[in-house]
């Protein structure tokens, strides 16, 4: 396994589209990527020594944490010993699929304790994400951490410091920043690709039940199976309610919404390619428009970002927006237009389209042009653009893969990780403050580079 996503880590392939234009590429720039040449080997597929084991505890057992243990457990050496969760029926779940001797508690601090446990994964609700992360840190532990890394804009601060003072190895999830795509997409920018950078999109639609977090709710859910006290213990006490443990995303004690679910993994994209540090104006709009069960955050989020010339990037504008009661569903893309071109980024793809212009000095066609109102500058005219689409070939893992890949590696190497907790507040950070936005109906200011709240 480890062979094949070295093999289509290099094997990152050109394809052309089928457009008469894409048979005729000219651009040094692009003509120099040739099959074959992609470099995608920051992260190592040694062979694992019996020294090199490492052992994972996971904290908080529901979808996104199961996930995250199944795609650890694809990385060679990397053993799982201990599951912690409130619910009694994913403890019971976490023996069936991973083994009887896997040590499970509803108590996180038992596993902190464990002196077997070298790093935890922390899929939790956003609203443990801090105090988990420094009590991990600071036990010894190293910490992979989902997004969005804190459940407010006041609690980054926190988690950075304590990174800082441990020295441990702190990765956020968000899965696709080390994806082939986003690194194809950095490469492509940086050699002018798409000439300036001046805009970026990025764009979810999910409809079905699960998907717009209608999570199910297990029959046995009671204060008998669930410890709702410990839950609730640092948000707002309130009565059991197993709608607000088991689909805690649509309610903003526990989850951050859109922007925190979705959001987050766009801008944590979008630092990675253009090597941001993050806007300073950020506004939102919105609504509830579908989903009337109760829930407490919108189910269709546009929100609107300045990002302000830095000396990583010109001065550009990002739109994000989504949808959960979109007709069409499923897509998810980041676009980044520049002044010669744009991208659409996949963690596995990546789209490039470039404007052409010809020299055409017949004066029938020029005249022709000018009534179909097309622009005409001396003898250049505008051809349709350029289409390229460089895709991961078959048996690449994914992203996912060599995020948490990424994680273990940095564990064993005492190397640096992508997405560390700096990089971590940069992404949750506007996206938190979208939130803040939609709900104050107000524009929130940011300092990106200092991270701080601005006044307006």
């Amino acid at each position: 396994m480890k062979e094949n996503n070295e093999a289509s880590r290099r094997g990152f392939l050109k394809k052309l589209a089928t457009t008469a234009a894409a048979a005729t590429v000219g651009s040094n720039l692009i003509a120099a990527d040739n099959i074959g040449s992609f470099h995608y080997l920051k992260q190592q597929y040694n062979s694992i020594g019996a020294n090199d084991q490492v052992n994972i505890a996971l904290i908080g057992a529901g979808g996104m944490g199961t996930s995250d243990t199944q795609t650890a457990l694809q990385i060679p050496g990397v053993k799982l010993v201990a599951v912690c969760d409130l619910y009694d029926g994913r403890l019971k779940d976490a023996k069936t699929k991973w083994g009887a001797d896997i040590f499970t508690t509803k108590v996180y601090k038992e596993i902190l304790n464990r002196k077997d446990v070298d790093a935890v994964i922390i899929a939790t609700p956003d609203h443990w994400h801090q105090q988990i992360s420094v009590d991990a840190m600071h036990a010894g532990k190293h910490v992979y951490c989902e997004k969005p890394m804190v459940h407010s804009v006041m609690e980054g601060p926190a988690v950075i410091k304590a990174q800082q003072e441990t020295g441990k190895v702190f990765q956020v999830g968000s899965q696709g920043v080390s994806s082939l795509g986003n690194e194809k997409a950095k490469e492509l920018l940086k050699s002018g690709a798409i000439g300036q950078l001046n805009y970026a999109e990025g764009f979810w639609a999910r409809r079905g039940a699960v998907e717009v977090w209608q999570y199910p709710i297990p029959d046995d859910a009671s204060t008998q199976t669930v410890d709702w006290e410990t839950y609730i213990s640092n948000a707002p006490k309130r009565p059991f309610d197993s709608k607000r443990f088991f689909r805690w995303r649509n309610y903003t004690d526990y989850g951050t919404g859109m922007a925190g679910d979705l959001f987050v993994h766009l801008f944590s994209s979008l630092h990675f390619i253009t090597g941001s540090m993050g806007p300073n104006k950020i506004y939102a709009s919105g609504g509830l428009r579908y989903w009337n069960d109760g829930r407490e955050v919108p189910d269709v989020l546009l929100g609107t970002f300045d990002y302000a010339k830095a000396a990583a990037h010109p001065a550009f504008n990002l739109s994000l927006r989504c949808n959960f009661v979109d007709g069409t569903s499923g897509t998810t893309y980041l676009k980044l237009v520049g002044s010669e071109g744009s991208m659409d980024v996949t963690w596995d793809s990546v789209t490039l389209k470039r404007n052409k212009t010809i020299d055409n000095n017949d004066p029938f066609y020029i005249e022709k042009m000018k009534q179909m109102g097309q622009a005409v500058s001396g003898r250049k005219m505008m051809m349709p653009p350029e289409q390229i689409t460089y895709d991961a070939e078959k048996g690449y893992l994914g992203g996912p893969y060599d995020h948490m890949n990424n994680f273990i590696t940095a564990i064993r190497t005492g190397g640096k990780v992508t997405e560390d907790a700096v990089f971590g507040y940069r992404a949750a950070a506007p996206a938190l403050l979208c939130n803040d936005s939609y709900f104050k109906n107000a524009p929130m200011f940011w300092d990106p580079e200092k991270m701080k709240m601005l006044k307006a």
